[in-house]
Formats: structure tokens, C-alpha cells, sequence
């Protein structure tokens, strides 16, 4: 029986989730690959790793997702509910992301790199070292994807990602996002957004 979700609001969260960001996805992955492989950054237990691995299942013949966070106790639950996976090989490691440099266990470059609500707002100079690993560990190829949850820390996420180097491909806001009630203006997967590290043929900004 699958582990269910900590949070009561994670699958309704996550089907919206997985609306708004296939069609962003279909936009820039090729058509169809052999293998992708996704590192989700902060990814904490991790409850998108299903909807993940059925996104990239529709453009690849196998799939492959890593995902790191520093906190333990969310780890060995990503690990309980989603290893095995029937659609995706799977792992999640304890480390510092914003190191990923010393993970010896990273394979990359990635096809896709994630932060799924980067928190911008919870340390400038902590995020500026994530965003910048983030954006090593892209293939050329690749995108790195991001939500946040406030407006204006998603802008300055945007700012800051293209001062490192990132390429804006499409910046979005959720019109299903679901407010929170613990800080205004505050929603879960409130904007989406994509980048390359190597300049695209034509920007996408919706």
C-alpha cells in the first residue's frame, strides 16, 4: 500500500502541479529520448517525484530522479514512499545543496534540474550558491525548473538565476495555485518557470 502523503492537500496540490508544468515541459524536452535524468534540489519528501516521473515517462524510454535535501527525517520518507518506483529509478541522499560539488553520489550533468519553491526570501547569499550549482549540473541541453511562492521572490529568483548565467525560456503564474494562510499573498506553486544555460533560439516569456 503507498505511503500516504504528510501534508492532507499534497495530491489535489500535485494535479495541479502537473497540469500547468506538462505543457511547459513538452515545450522544451525533445520529443522523445532514451533515458532522462531529473535532480531535484531541496526537494524535501520529495511528493512530486510521481507526477515528475509520469511527465518525463510521455518523452523518454526510461526515466531516472535523484533528489537532495539536508534534512534527514524528509529524505528516509522520500525514500519509503517512492523506492521502488515502477516508472522511474529513484534516489534521494542526504546533502547540503548548495555543495553539490562534494556529492560524489551525483552522476549529471542533468536533463532536468528542480526547485520546486526555492525560498529565495530564507537566505539571498545561500540561494545565490544554490542557484549557481543548480545551473552547473545542466546539460547543455537541459533546463532548470523552478516555483516559488510569492511574486516578488520569484522575480528576484529570476533576476538572480539570469545574473548567473541562466536563459529565461518561460515564466509563468499558476491560475490554480492554492493559497496559504501563514504569510499574505502566499500559494503553493504560485509562478512556474524554465531555464537553459545556453542561449535558446527564441525566449518564451508568458
Amino acid at each position: 500500500m503507498p505511503l500516504p502523503f504528510s501534508n492532507k492537500y499534497a495530491q489535489a496540490d500535485l494535479r495541479v502541479l502537473k497540469q500547468v508544468l506538462l505543457p511547459m515541459f513538452a515545450e522544451q524536452l525533445p520529443k522523445h529520448s532514451q533515458q532522462l535524468q531529473l535532480l531535484n534540489i531541496a526537494c524535501g519528501r520529495a511528493d512530486e517525484t510521481g507526477i515528475l516521473a509520469e511527465i518525463l515517462a510521455q518523452f523518454a524510454d526510461s526515466v531516472e530522479i535523484t533528489g537532495v535535501d539536508i534534512r534527514r527525517p524528509e529524505i528516509s520518507e522520500a525514500n519509503t514512499r517512492w523506492r521502488p518506483s515502477k516508472i522511474a529509478d529513484c534516489r534521494f541522499l542526504v546533502h547540503d545543496a548548495s555543495q553539490l560539488d562534494h556529492i560524489k553520489e551525483l552522476d549529471g550533468p542533468y536533463d532536468i534540474v528542480m526547485m520546486r519553491h526555492q525560498n529565495y526570501w530564507n537566505g539571498a547569499e545561500v540561494w545565490h550558491k544554490i542557484y549557481d550549482q543548480a545551473l552547473h549540473r545542466v546539460k547543455p541541453t537541459g533546463i532548470l525548473a523552478i516555483t516559488s511562492y510569492f511574486d516578488k521572490e520569484h522575480h528576484q529568483a529570476l533576476q538572480a538565476i539570469s545574473g548567473l548565467g541562466g536563459h529565461l525560456l518561460q515564466s509563468s503564474k499558476n491560475p490554480f495555485s492554492r493559497p496559504l494562510n501563514d504569510a499574505p499573498n502566499k500559494s503553493v506553486d504560485r509562478h512556474l518557470a524554465l531555464f537553459s544555460t545556453s542561449v535558446p533560439e527564441n525566449l518564451i516569456q508568458v
